[in-house]
């Protein structure tokens, strides 16, 4: 009987925390960017408009980067053979560029928000 009861009071609690969740709330939304021989990969990124996203950066080379984006500006160092994260937006539709700043020529990409 007592499992019963304690089985019912976890049901209910769990319900009613759900209930409790703002509306239109969702998960977190999150993107890989890797960078390998000094480069994003995807160079391209598309997110949706209007919505803050988790970036997690894997940097597979040796040598550390920094993702940075000038506008809004938003940077985050990741050594070599390490993984960073960074939050983004809410954006409006539009393109926004983002480089790293230590390969600044060849480490390039951009995020695409429809």
């Amino acid at each position: 009987m007592m499992k019963h009861f304690v089985a019912a009071l976890f049901l209910a609690v769990s319900l009613a925390a759900g209930a409790a969740l703002p509306a239109g709330a969702q998960e977190e939304k999150s993107y890989t960017l890797t960078i390998k021989d000094h480069k994003f990969d995807p160079a391209q990124l598309d997110i949706p408009a209007n919505t803050k996203v988790k970036l997690v950066i894997k940097n597979l080379d040796a040598t550390a980067e920094e993702f940075e984006m000038s506008s809004p500006k938003r940077e985050r160092v990741v050594k070599g053979g390490q993984e960073g994260t960074i939050y983004v937006g809410p954006f409006s539709p539009g393109t926004y560029e983002f480089f790293g700043d230590f390969n600044p020529k060849t480490a390039r990409g951009k995020i695409v928000v429809k």
